[in-house]
């Protein structure tokens, strides 16, 4: 997999790779986020749970570079970060698969992962250039088998592919090139029992390679199937941030309504 340099520096083993600290976004007279905290650190899963309107959407468009935020920070491996359009998160590390998926069905696989990105070969220099079609299905491939995702050929049209299969050829196409922080919104929605494992198995897969996971859901079951750590938002705030072995579902469940009150722990 070809690999872009990310602007910052790894974060060391007690640091979480992605922190944002007091982060601030106001619609008008809308406070969507007051001040939230919020870690990612490698090799590990982070849901981010709250209910509608809570400020999870809000949180990760700002971290994705679609929302600038009015005031906090974002920090990849200790250094600041501005970022002011999508691309330049996708320039500093961070890949999101949005529920949507932004897949084109009427293309194929390899069409698809290389979508904006497409490679090239020059014939005359100056004068003519093509797609390098057989490098790109090369490389296709193999990413797809290095993250053991099954699909009949990559000439396949999106379109002909189950649930499960688009949302791994989404997946793919964000870790393809080479992302630190991958962000994944409702993975899981919409998707049978069957399909619903395929997806799951795959964001253990990104856990196992090194990257920091940020899984946004409103599924218990997902969240403490691949989960590490759960951070709880409601009312544009951070509410609660648990280690998913020391809680049990009823725990996550009542931080996220407000029927009891946590203390808020910062430590990633």
């Amino acid at each position: 997999m070809q690999s872009e340099a990310p602007s910052y520096s790894r974060a060391t083993a007690e640091e979480p790779l992605l922190q944002v600290r007091g982060l601030v976004k106001n619609f008008g007279a809308v406070e969507a986020l007051r001040g939230v905290d919020f870690e990612a650190s490698v090799g590990q899963v982070t849901a981010l749970l709250g209910d509608n309107g809570a400020g999870k959407s809000t949180l990760i468009k700002c971290i994705a570079g679609t929302h600038v935020p009015d005031g906090g920070e974002i920090l990849l491996g200790g250094a600041p970060q501005h970022f002011r359009t999508p691309i330049d998160a996708t320039r500093a590390g961070i890949e999101t698969v949005y529920q949507d998926l932004a897949l084109c069905d009427n293309l194929d696989v390899v069409a698809n992962l290389f979508l904006g990105r497409e490679e090239g070969q020059t014939l005359i220099p100056g004068v003519v250039r093509t797609l390098d079609e057989e490098d790109m299905e090369k490389r296709a491939s193999e990413a797809l088998s290095t993250l053991r995702i099954n699909i009949p050929s990559v000439r396949n049209q999106v379109a002909q592919l189950s649930g499960g299969q688009r949302q791994s050829i989404a997946v793919a196409k964000a870790v393809l090139w080479s992302p630190q922080v991958v962000i994944l919104d409702e993975p899981t929605a919409a998707l049978g029992v069957a399909q619903t494992r395929q997806v799951l198995d795959l964001v253990l897969r990104l856990r196992e390679r090194g990257l920091a996971v940020i899984v946004i859901t409103h599924n218990m079951v997902d969240v403490f199937e691949v989960a590490d750590r759960a951070s709880v938002m409601r009312l544009g705030s951070r509410v609660a941030s648990f280690n998913i072995k020391e809680v049990t579902p009823d725990d996550v469940v009542a931080a996220i309504t407000g029927s009891r009150s946590f203390e808020t722990v910062a430590q990633a």
